[in-house]
């Protein structure tokens, strides 16, 4: 007699699948326009649908079908069996926790982001560091459930595993060294060539202005407002909610356009994977639990790939300049460009270059390995902050907003993300590698018409959702595992003719 059928898996999903969405609206409303007041109250709904979710998720009826499936493989679908592999993982990685620890948690993030914007609006550290040391306090817990075993090599390999599949601090630091050594090489060559003048990049745009031009690029290359949205918030973010509904954020300043356009850009890559699975994937986890570093991939494909491309912006520049009402007529294409691409370090990690992007990251997977490996003291987290900084950068944030406040990623709990934005980095250029062998991309940017490199990037990238592993993903499309140079690459031959170097 047969127990259950696929159909009862998938309504299983969907069930979880709505209540999701439910939560993923409502952290979308708590970061652009819910009242400040109601924060306790969202906290605890939160927790409630996220209690709900998590039993379901972890409970004796999915458990059931799960062995029942995996004992009869052969009463589902190709796509059944994909499902069932992959909700067992999770259930296995989360049977341990109880689910008033998991409600909990979520209270705790929920009130611990409340927390974290307060912090900034009175650049108080003080303020945050009680919920984030909590936070810290639960993750830990949750490491010796999620690894029972204790079969990772750190700690904070369990957390680096939940963001990208099979990823250590040994893998890591191995391709970090890589990166950081390639950049002292750039970094040393352009010591010889013209640093750009950018005081044009500071000129006046107003708010209205950069949002016409965001949006007229965004959807350019083929993000809808149809099924999005733009918002204001203090951290810029994108929150889908299903393949029709993903919406994203940025911030504004009058004097710094560039930051709000490649926000725009970058945010809207992350909408277009999510508007772009495929259909079938509907109400399953595979249309949600994508790995990070693909995801990220597609933002800085937008951003810094296409963003920062010398033959885009040549097509742009009218854009730019008819949006504008002429604010850079009096400058030359070339001298505009060479002041959007100067590099130089920032003490803000979301308006960083290319080349001194990665030590951003850098910085707080070292911090997040001394809180996770070594017990490093929260209260002590700022002055870590600030010493990384001048280690790495040269600079030494003046106050908390300009350091350890500016990232809402740990009052979320969030802790093992921030690498998956360097191998975001990596993963895109070499996808863009590959591109190129099919894509004449002067050309396309020259025609004004981005289709081909829409279509390329939703038939090989989004299309899959999480149905299949970043690594998956990317030897598919590139014939190659990950390899560091082909974005070191780019960022040489870039910036070799950005400060004009003269190789002899």
């Amino acid at each position: 007699m047969v127990k259950y059928v696929e159909e009862d898996l998938l309504a299983l999903l969907k069930e979880i699948s709505l209540l999701e969405e439910n939560q993923a609206l409502l952290g979308w409303d708590a970061l652009t326009g819910m009242p400040t007041d109601s924060s306790d109250f969202r906290a605890e709904l939160l927790s409630y649908l996220g209690g709900k979710s998590f039993e379901l998720m972890t409970g004796p009826k999915m458990t059931d079908m799960l062995n029942y499936f995996r004992q009869n493989p052969t009463i589902l679908s190709k796509l059944g069996n994909q499902l069932v592999a992959h909700e067992s993982k999770k259930v296995k990685l989360n049977t341990n926790i109880p689910n008033e620890d998991f409600m909990e948690y979520q209270r705790l993030t929920s009130k611990a982001q409340d927390a974290w914007a307060k912090a900034r609006q009175n650049n108080d550290y003080a303020i945050y560091a009680p919920y984030l040391k909590k936070i810290i306090e639960y993750k830990k817990k949750f490491i010796k459930l999620w690894d029972p075993q204790n079969q990772a090599k750190t700690s904070y390999d369990v957390l680096l595993d939940q963001f990208e599949p099979g990823l250590t601090v040994a893998k890591l630091d191995v391709i970090f060294n890589e990166v950081k050594t390639g950049l002292q090489k750039i970094q040393n060559k352009l010591s010889y060539g013209q640093k750009p003048d950018d005081r044009i990049m500071h000129r006046e745009v107003p708010i209205a202005q950069q949002r016409e031009l965001a949006l007229t690029l965004a959807q350019k290359l083929g993000y809808k407002l149809s099924k999005g949205r733009l918002d204001d918030t203090i951290h810029p973010f994108m929150t889908a909610m299903n393949r029709n509904d993903a919406r994203i954020t940025t911030r504004w300043a009058t004097n710094d356009y560039q930051m709000a356009v490649l926000g725009v850009l970058h945010e809207a890559g992350h909408g277009l994977f999510e508007q772009n699975i495929a259909a079938k994937f509907d109400y399953t986890p595979f249309a949600k639990d994508m790995a990070m570093s693909i995801h990220e991939s597609q933002s800085l494909f937008n951003e810094i790939i296409i963003g920062r491309s010398k033959s885009y912006w040549q097509n742009e520049f009218t854009t730019l300049n008819t949006v504008t009402n002429d604010t850079f007529a009096d400058v030359s294409f070339n001298e505009w460009y060479r002041a959007w691409m100067t590099t130089k370090p920032t003490l803000i990690r979301t308006e960083a270059d290319p080349l001194t992007y990665p030590l951003h990251i850098i910085i707080r997977y070292e911090i997040e390995k001394a809180i996770f490996n070594d017990d490093f003291n929260v209260k002590d987290l700022p002055a870590l902050w600030n010493a990384k900084y001048q280690e790495y950068l040269g600079i030494l944030p003046e106050n908390d907003l300009v350091g350890i406040l500016q990232d809402i990623h740990w009052a979320g709990g969030d802790f093992g993300y921030f690498p998956s934005y360097a191998l975001g980095h990596l993963y895109a250029a070499q996808f863009y590698h590959t591109m190129q062998k099919t894509i004449d991309f002067d050309q396309v940017y020259a025609s004004g018409d981005y289709q081909a490199i829409f279509d390329w990037r939703k038939e090989h990238v989004w299309q899959y959702g999480a149905s299949k592993t970043p690594q998956e993903i990317l030897k598919q499309a590139t014939g190659e595992e990950l390899n560091p140079q082909y974005w070191l690459e780019l960022q040489d031959a870039i910036y070799t003719d950005v400060y004009q170097v003269v190789i002899n």
